[in-house]
């Protein structure tokens, strides 16, 4: 399959806003590639690199040579170039990656160039689109939508079942089914503005906190056991404390979901960031775990004793893992049989209050007669969580690449100092609509006071109101934070950059004393849980 027509696909797909023709166009993609082919041209449609990342940015990339008149590039060979990318280390990598990118855009055409430019700058997202390569692959092979999504979710990998069903047809999807020691997507949730608005929309519910740790998935297969993360990625072997706990529990064999977290002193939970950190050493792991010791808090079980229990609604699935774990490892929770009675709806915001005043952050409310449908960001799980909002100003803005090229993008944000100067607290591209972009951009130019090519530092005069989901230690910033997932709400030209918000706010914001943050703004994405 040549790289043109999967460019082709994913141009023709984001014009489109009818779910059927973009189905059909995916379909017809799938019906003339390769088995193998598949498991590539998938991530690259929904604007992923199957090697994640190659160590390139856009200044490597800025730098175009002239393209091919036709296209020969097939998808293999990108995948295989893509590769030998990542692959470079050493001294002179970067040097030689500039080369390698520059060998593989020359033998692109001008349109290929395109695609692979945003491709590999992370310009191409498209995050629904693996919902309609699943729909797309069963009409292509003739399975029933929901048997291939059900695959996916038991294989954890979309790519692996396209390449079965591609090579074997529907009968190919029999082979993937849940097995212990495979790990399984995890079930997703929606966002709601608060916990009555979660009771409205979901009835008899459980509400339980929610944990600002790591998501995992824990196998046990006699004395085997295996830790996964929530992209599947093993763990194992940075995580010692979790396999005696599983070993612990009255089973021969289990899967558990939870989220690995720790805890001071006073019970409170460590940021999110050192927990991090400690999920990621890899060197001297005993250390890591002396030092900052994990425990684990189950809130699910999929499977246990060679039984399945992914169809199994919420209620049921909590009476198994009542069964097979034991209090202190279970997630607290609070179960809202008549969400229309107005003392459960009180117990349910006191429940919630307290999950905040005890440090996490915020509560999961589901519902009770849900399945656990893996890999999906389904209703019937829903998150509330406190969003910080604060007046910030804008130190400068970085030139945008790819759809925002030509526009000022990437906002550097600052607070107040008690000097009148400005502390730098990070920086974000996320929440912008192109009308916003279009207006930024002229509004940011008129007040620079210079452009490198890259970067336009501006006078610090214009506000703007940033969400956030909370702050992080930083020694990037001179105040020793940034903010996390950061994104734009609204520019305040009603506010001066004087009554902007000052650095002392956005700290005391970090030891839990700051005013009330205001209205809350929509919910972001959330990687942590």
């Amino acid at each position: 399959m040549l790289l043109a027509e999967v460019a082709r696909v994913s141009t023709e797909v984001a014009a489109t806003s009818s779910r059927s023709k973009k189905t059909a166009l995916l379909a017809g993609l799938f019906k003339d590639a390769e088995p193998d082919e598949a498991p590539v041209a998938i991530p690259y449609l929904a604007g992923r690199l199957p090697q994640r990342r190659i160590g390139v940015g856009w200044s490597t990339l800025r730098d175009v040579p002239a393209p091919a008149a036709e296209p020969s590039l097939t998808v293999r060979e990108v995948d295989r170039a893509l590769g030998r990318i990542a692959a470079v280390a050493g001294p002179g990598a970067q040097a030689e990656r500039k080369r390698l990118v520059g060998v593989l855009l020359a033998a692109a055409t001008a349109e290929e160039q395109h695609f692979l430019l945003r491709l590999i700058g992370g310009e191409l997202r498209q995050g629904a689109l693996d919902a309609l390569a699943v729909e797309g692959l069963a009409a292509a092979a003739g399975a029933a939508p929901e048997e291939v999504r059900r695959a996916v979710m038991l294989g954890g990998s979309l790519g692996a079942v396209a390449r079965a069903l591609l090579a074997g047809g529907p009968g190919a999807l029999a082979e993937f089914r849940l097995q212990v020691g495979r790990p399984v997507l995890p079930m997703l949730a929606h966002s709601a503005k608060d916990v009555d608005e979660a009771l409205d929309r979901l009835g008899p519910c459980a509400v339980e906190e929610k944990l600002d740790g790591i998501r995992v998935q824990v196998h046990r297969d006699g004395d085997d056991v295996r830790v996964y993360t929530r992209t599947l990625d093993e763990i194992t072997g940075r995580l010692p404390e979790l396999a005696p706990a599983a070993l612990a529990l009255p089973v021969s064999s289990a899967v558990l979901d939870g989220e690995v977290i720790a805890l001071d002193a006073a019970e409170r939970p460590h940021p999110f960031q050192d927990i991090a950190g400690r999920v990621g050493s890899r060197l001297d792991v005993a250390a890591a775990g002396a030092a900052l010791p994990l425990s684990p808090v189950f809130f699910d079980v999929l499977a246990v004793d060679g039984r399945e229990l992914l169809g199994l609604p919420t209620a049921e699935r909590h009476a198994v893992l009542a069964q097979v774990v034991p209090e202190p490892l279970r997630v607290r929770r609070l179960v809202v049989a008549d969400p229309s009675d107005e003392r459960s709806r009180a117990a349910a915001r006191e429940f919630s209050a307290q999950v905040l005043r005890r440090g996490h952050e915020g509560v999961m409310v589901k519902a009770l007669d849900a399945a656990y449908t893996a890999g999906r960001r389904g209703t019937s799980w829903l998150k509330v969580k406190p969003v910080h909002t604060l007046d910030l100003v804008v130190l400068a803005a970085e030139w945008g690449h790819g759809r925002r090229r030509g526009r000022l993008s990437n906002l550097h944000l600052g607070a107040r100092r008690p000097d009148g100067s400005f502390a730098m607290l990070g920086k974000t591209f996320k929440g912008m609509t192109d009308v916003m972009l279009a207006w930024q951009t002229e509004r940011l130019r008129s007040l620079a006071l210079s452009d490198d090519g890259l970067v336009v530092t501006v006078r610090p005069e214009l506000v703007v109101e940033i969400a956030f989901d909370g702050l992080q230690r930083s020694s990037r910033y001179p105040a020793g934070v940034t903010l996390r997932f950061a994104r734009v709400v609204r520019y305040r030209e009603d506010k001066r950059a004087e009554e902007a918000d000052t650095v002392e706010t956005v700290l005391a914001l970090g030891r839990g004393s700051a005013p009330d943050p205001g209205p809350q703004a929509p919910d972001g994405p959330d990687f942590s849980g």
